[in-house]
């Protein structure tokens, strides 16, 4: 039904996460319609990425391929004693936005996951264990997602450091209720820590 290019766009598209075969379709048919310039710099962007960007390797987080190391690290007026540990890159723009956090972090790569294959030896946590050696480590805060996998990678942090008999402070990030949403809507471990993670007021 549809011409052979245009459907080949519409099923690369459709391999994106959250991309179903509707938006693929929009998508594509966005591209067909748009300029040529706009195409161009879509085709270079999506060629150059893999090129242009890399993993700092004490950080782990993603940076310049022309750069060291992460700005976030090499930064002076960046407190490398304290580090807030994240599962995934796109963590560390999500808390640098806040504008309160001064520290460095570490990225694990992901979360324990044995239903998808993803264990301890998939994750950067020994790499994060020599970290804390060498930088002087005082705190790390566990900035984990609020989800099953989360709390599991949070535990065997935890069980990890204390065997590895680094004397540290660990912190959780405060969890708890949503504005905006309602007790009866909240899952059983948002309210979990919303109960542990309780202010006087």
């Amino acid at each position: 039904m549809l011409p052979k290019a245009l459907q080949e766009l519409i099923e690369a598209l459709g391999t994106l996460p959250g991309v179903g075969p509707r938006s693929a379709e929009r998508y594509a048919y966005y591209l067909l319609k748009t300029s040529d310039h706009n195409r161009m710099r879509l085709s270079e962007a999506v060629s150059d990425i893999a090129q242009g960007v890399k993993q700092c390797p004490m950080t782990y987080a993603l940076i310049d391929a022309s750069e060291d190391v992460s700005p976030l690290y090499s930064d002076p007026e960046r407190n490398k004693h304290i580090v807030a540990v994240v599962e995934e890159p796109l963590d560390v723009i999500a808390l640098e936005k806040t504008g309160l956090f001064r520290g460095t972090y570490h990225v694990l790569g992901g979360a324990i996951s044995p239903i998808d294959g993803i264990g301890p030896d998939q994750l950067h946590i020994p790499e994060l264990i020599e970290r804390l050696q060498r930088d002087s480590v005082e705190e790390i805060i566990l900035a984990m997602n609020s989800s099953v996998e989360g709390e599991s990678t949070a535990l065997y942090l935890q069980k990890f450091i204390d065997e590895a008999d680094i004397t540290i402070k660990i912190t959780r990030l405060a969890r708890g209720i949503p504005v905006g949403v309602d007790l009866e809507y909240a899952d059983q471990i948002t309210l979990s820590h919303a109960l542990e993670g309780r202010q006087a007021i």
